[in-house]
Formats: structure tokens, sequence, C-alpha cells
């Protein structure tokens, strides 16, 4: 697939409000229950990156900066940031606000990685993406260093083989 999409017209949004249900005995969004939203709200984007079925392959480092408390409402945005042969990075920020205080915060943000499959399940080619603003040409060009960090965490890929992360593995030869 020798299409070109615009980083933009992966973009989703979605707002969830914190019930009951979504708790835990401190009030707090479980954990589980964020990372559901966070996995949808980012296969979205991807499908539309895509227009293809896509699994979920990985997810990075999903750090908890802040708790988001119940009647909070949850706010996921996700956009695609590099796509690589059937792959595609998603990086998803949320956002948690109190409403009646106005108040809200960051609360996480992590990268999900996906790949399109064809009817059989079998990966297939995705179109390449075309970063416009300074922060999507960022996200892009870090993409290819999380891509092969990933890979070498998951045994799939030698340090040797990763030419943008050697200095990390290995000790510069004088």
């Amino acid at each position: 697939m020798n299409k070109k999409k615009l980083a933009k017209e992966s973009f989703v949004t979605t707002t969830e409000m914190v019930l009951p249900n979504d708790t835990n005995t401190l009030n707090n969004m479980m954990g589980g229950r964020l990372m559901h939203l966070m996995d949808i709200v980012a296969a979205v984007s991807a499908q539309k990156h895509s227009n293809r079925i896509v699994v979920t392959a990985s997810v990075d480092h999903i750090a908890f900066h802040h708790p988001i408390a119940l009647g909070d409402t949850v706010t996921l945005e996700a956009q695609v940031t590099r796509a690589f042969s059937s792959s595609m990075e998603v990086f998803i920020k949320v956002r948690a606000e109190h409403m009646p205080s106005g108040k809200s915060a960051e609360t996480n943000s992590a990268f999900f990685t996906f790949v399109a499959v064809d009817q059989s399940g079998n990966p297939i080619s995705v179109s390449k993406l075309i970063p416009e603003t300074e922060e999507e040409k960022n996200l892009y060009d870090g993409a290819l260093r999380r891509r092969q960090l990933r890979l070498i965490l998951a045994g799939k890929l030698k340090p040797d083989d990763a030419p943008e992360l050697k200095s990390l593995f290995f000790d510069k030869i004088k």
C-alpha cells in the first residue's frame, strides 16, 4: 500500500463519566477499566489510519500520575504517531476533570502498538503517515527508537540490529 495519510486524520477523542461500577474501594477509577478505555480509543485511531481490522500488539509503560475519582469525567485522545509495514504506534493522552470545580489534570499517557490484519488474521500493509505539526514530528521521530526498544524487550530484535539504540546497550569504543 503506497497511500499516505496525515497524522491528524487518525485523531480520536472520547469522554466518559466515572461511575460507581468503574471504581475501586477508594472510589477511584480502577486501572484496568482505564486501560480498557485506552485500548478502545487507540484501536479506533489505528483503524481510522489503516481502514483495517487491528489487533493490539503491545502496550508501553502506563504510569498513573493522579487518581481519577468517582464522578469525574475522563477524556481520552489518541492519534497514530507512525506507521510501519503493518504496525502502527498510537499515542494516548488521558485527562480527568472534576466538573463542579473545573479542575483538570493529565492523568496518564502511553504508546500502544497495533497491527492491521486481513479477515484471516494475517498482517496487512498500512498507509504511511505524514506528520505536520511540531509535536507530530517529534512523536514520529521517536517512534523508530521506541519500536526498536519494544522489539528488543520482546526478544524479536538483537541490540546489534538497533542502530538508533546502540548507545544504550554498548559502550562507545575508542
